[in-house]
């Protein structure tokens, strides 16, 4: 199981909600809901979709949930493993699919918080919802000029797992909203929003208002670059794929650092497009950073 960091400082206040603080930057953690960010501003700038953590409701209305211990889509909640057939449960209203794996909709716990550090930690017993038993853990960390988050997944079932692991950012969209990817490749996606066909892509360098996305990015390499009126943000990543989700009616766009392509454990080589293959007690890590400047 994924061991705490040596210099976490163990929590002393009641409070289930972390707060911190770097110079103007303020990050609001809602541990509850599915180890979610409520909020996160510069001054009084959301740099994500924010509320405070006493009025959000739900981790799909946050402005950040883990992806664990998959991304995106697991086709009509269903797959084969290692000569098995499972089935999982319907987690996302009018999908035929589970959706996001289930670490945004469970409850983490505060194992450390500082002023400007807090680690967050889950346990999932293996249940219709996915059947493997895993141990998560975020790490956040605040500077004055960034958010860096550390997601790490430990097997701690029986069997040999499948496992994937992202973040899903809900980015505000202004009126000038631009964003700047370098990347390779675009999947193709059917009518029920799986991925059919991978196409070569030079990048995107547009306004967001323009785009109309809701796709796996494969080959993502140096950092996204969003930028408005307000805020000049560069978000980076250990990993090297970005789901990127540009709803022409909504009032955020997503661009999501993910391990894996969508829906990859339905592929031909899982393995060939991002899903790890766990054995019993052994982990796998990932972090992101987003970089926040006045634009």
């Amino acid at each position: 199981m994924a061991g705490r960091p040596h210099n976490a400082q163990t929590m002393t206040t009641t409070s289930p909600w972390p707060t911190l603080q770097a110079g103007a930057l303020r990050l609001a953690l809602r541990p509850d809901l599915g180890g979610a960010i409520a909020g996160l501003w510069l001054d009084d700038v959301p740099v994500l979709r924010s509320s405070e953590a006493d009025a959000l409701a739900s981790s799909r209305d946050s402005g950040c949930y883990p992806l664990v211990p998959y991304s995106n889509r697991l086709g009509y909640r269903r797959f084969a493993w290692k000569g098995r057939s499972y089935e999982t449960r319907a987690n996302f209203d009018g999908e035929p699919h589970s959706v996001h794996g289930v670490g945004w909709q469970r409850a983490w716990q505060v194992t450390a918080s500082g002023a400007d550090r807090a680690v967050l930690e889950l346990s999932h017993v293996g249940d219709a919802d996915w059947p493997f038993a895993f141990h998560a853990e975020q790490v956040f960390e605040l500077t004055p000029d960034a958010l860096r988050v550390t997601l790490t997944v430990t097997n701690i079932d029986a069997r040999t797992a499948p496992v994937g692991l992202g973040w899903h950012p809900y980015f505000p969209r202004r009126q000038r909203s631009r964003l700047h990817l370098e990347v390779s490749d675009r999947w193709e996606a059917d009518a029920q929003k799986l991925p059919v066909r991978r196409v070569t892509q030079s990048g995107l360098d547009a306004d967001v208002g323009a785009l109309d996305f809701d796709n796996c990015f494969d080959g993502w390499h140096g950092p996204a670059r969003l930028r408005d009126e307000r805020l000049s943000l560069r978000l980076a990543s250990s990993l090297d794929r970005a789901v990127v989700y540009t709803p022409r009616d909504k009032p955020y766009f997503c661009v999501e650092p993910v391990s894996h392509v969508n829906n990859a454990i339905h592929m031909a080589e899982p393995a060939a497009h991002g899903l790890r293959t766990l054995e019993p007690a052994q982990s796998m890590s990932a972090w992101m950073q987003l970089q926040i400047a006045r634009a």
